[in-house]
């Protein structure tokens, strides 16, 4: 199967499918209601696209280890820093180029710089576990079934191109707004809330 179109479907799947995880889990444990629990304007969570990718890479990605054990509890480890490493990366984007926490664990012991710590790090290793252990063999056999159909892969370009678009498109206004001291160093429903009321205000200008 070419390499661009199993990256494309695994970040595809990642991204619409935590989505639906992040929507419920605000709704029944955070923020009790329902609220677009995403950055970005669509049904879509890239975050989560990357974390399939890594989870995929490193359960099927041989290590050349003999024991099954071994090779099990080394895949879980691995999963864990990868998942880790990823909600890193996304933290450093949005917390110190853009100005805007997504998510924020500096009350939790053993944070760094508020964007990981050692629960969440747990989390995420079990999480992973859990993948490799009880979605990784469906995964394989759909992206067999996907490559043996590829006239699917074409919704998935679709996907791709609509994630593109609507990042550059949602970055370009949180830059926009984070010029305004006001908005600055919000946490992200914080700043939908202020966004919103914003182009309320600006629709209601231009109405008179």
């Amino acid at each position: 199967m070419n390499l661009l179109v199993l990256i494309s479907t695994l970040f595809v799947i990642g991204s619409v499918a935590g989505w639906i995880i992040e929507l419920f889990f605000r709704r029944f444990v955070s923020q009790k209601k329902w609220m677009n629990p995403g950055f970005l304007t669509g049904p879509y969570l890239p975050i989560y696209g990357f974390g399939v990718i890594i989870l995929f890479v490193m359960s099927n990605i041989p290590l050349n280890i003999t024991n099954e054990v071994v090779d099990t509890i080394v895949r879980i480890i691995i999963i864990g820093f990868g998942m880790t490493l990823i909600e890193f990366i996304a933290g450093l984007i949005f917390i110190k180029g853009l100005n805007i926490k997504l998510w924020d664990y500096s009350n939790r012991k053993g944070n760094i710089m508020g964007i990981i710590c050692p629960t969440f790090s747990l989390i995420w290793t079990i999480v992973g576990s859990l993948y490799y252990f009880l979605a990784n063999p469906f995964l394989v056999k759909g992206i067999l079934w996907i490559s043996d159909n590829l006239i699917y892969t074409y919704f998935i370009g679709l996907v791709v191109g609509m994630v593109i678009v609507d990042l550059a498109y949602s970055i370009h206004l949180a830059t926009k707004l984070q010029k305004f001291k006001e908005y600055q160093n919000l946490r992200f429903e914080e700043f939908k809330k202020e966004f919103k009321a914003r182009i309320k205000t600006i629709s209601e200008l231009r109405n008179k």
